[in-house]
């Protein structure tokens, strides 16, 4: 398949390792509630209708790139991460004001036995996925790259065992805790699936790739070493393996953020990543030592950051770009997460601007 030719390739130049004009600027959930043209299309349709329908997804993944013309490098396909407990079988809805739901999560080891044997057919089941990136890549022309995503195993089984998001993290705990060997398995599972999902989605026409663990703080420094770091490892290196099998050479680069997870940085930047994403807890000075130039960091400001005066956004995302920044290389400006359904499409402009400002300088 032939796409079009990539204009804007800062990012990717970036997570070379090369010394660019300046960092590359997207924002963590830039497509979707925040936006006024996305309510407008919402309407009254089911949050899974959007993702599913690709024409849908396509137009929501190209809104923010049209609305902050050259402000953005890189697009990230309109989608969910609970998309891989579909694949594996599970029922998942999306209440409006709530989150996620599973009405049948995973409490018994029945529950779990039944996923484990379930027989996954990642291209027939999320064809819709596949569908929406290639007809995303096109409509983008090549303005910038395009992000495919997935959750991380540990993220999902939560999820998964939850049966939407959590406080307490009672049932996700206590299966690592009473059945280990058990969740190790269903880790496996989820972690196969996210291999080939993430690979199908370069065919279709991703050229950078996130895996999302956002619940990885949740874990002691011990259990991530069990229940996330092997997984997230097989990722980064099962990915390129079944990216050559289905005839594409060309390194496709990868990035991690493993949200609250401050006790692994050193490990998640020697994992082989070619980014390592930072969420707002990290002080850039502390990160960009442990780093020391391994791979390109990208964050970390507070998204709150943008309920604040012009003033207080121009002064932290000073702080932010001289700290990481210095060398004009391996730095990608982002959120420390996503933005917030409340938040003036205008001050995102300014931040933006002023990362441009600040970046350029």
């Amino acid at each position: 398949m032939e796409f079009p030719k990539l204009k804007n390739d800062l990012l990717l130049r970036t997570l070379k390792g090369e010394k660019v004009e300046r960092p590359p600027c997207w924002i963590m959930r830039q497509a979707g509630r925040y936006l006024p043209e996305y309510k407008a299309l919402k309407g009254d349709k089911d949050f899974f209708q959007l993702c599913q329908t690709p024409e849908i997804a396509a137009e929501l993944t190209i809104q923010p790139v049209l609305r902050y013309e050259g402000l953005i490098d890189a697009a990230i396909i309109f989608s969910d991460i609970l998309v891989i407990p579909q694949a594996l079988g599970m029922t998942v809805e999306m209440i409006d004001g709530q989150g996620p739901h599973f009405p049948n999560p995973l409490r018994t080891t029945d529950d779990i036995n039944k996923i484990l044997s379930y027989e996954v057919n990642v291209l027939k089941d999320l064809d819709w996925a596949f569908k929406a990136l290639t007809m995303t890549r096109f409509q983008l022309d090549g303005k910038v790259p395009l992000f495919g995503f997935c959750g991380g195993p540990w993220t999902l089984l939560v999820y998964m065992a939850e049966g939407g998001g959590s406080r307490l993290f009672r049932f996700a705990k206590q299966l690592i805790n009473e059945k280990p060997e058990l969740s190790l398995k269903l880790l496996q599972k989820i972690t196969d699936t996210a291999i080939e999902f993430l690979a199908q989605q370069v065919v279709a026409g991703a050229q950078v790739l996130q895996v999302f663990e956002s619940w990885g703080g949740e874990l002691s420094s011990m259990d991530f070493n069990k229940f996330s770091l092997p997984f997230l490892t097989q990722i980064v290196e099962g990915v390129p393996k079944r990216l050559k099998e289905l005839g594409i050479k060309d390194h496709i680069p990868m990035i991690v953020f493993a949200k609250g997870s401050w006790y692994a940085l050193d490990k998640l930047c020697s994992l082989g990543y070619d980014g390592v994403s930072l969420d707002w807890s990290w002080d850039p000075n502390d990160a960009v030592k442990i780093n020391n130039d391994r791979c390109t960091l990208q964050g970390n400001i507070d998204p709150g950051v943008i309920y604040g005066s012009n003033e207080i956004i121009s002064e932290k995302v000073k702080y932010m770009i001289d700290a990481f920044n210095k060398d004009k290389k391996q730095y990608i400006v982002n959120f420390g997460h996503g933005t917030h359904p409340f938040m003036d499409t205008e001050k995102i402009r300014f931040f933006l601007e002023e990362c441009h400002k600040y970046g350029s300088a």
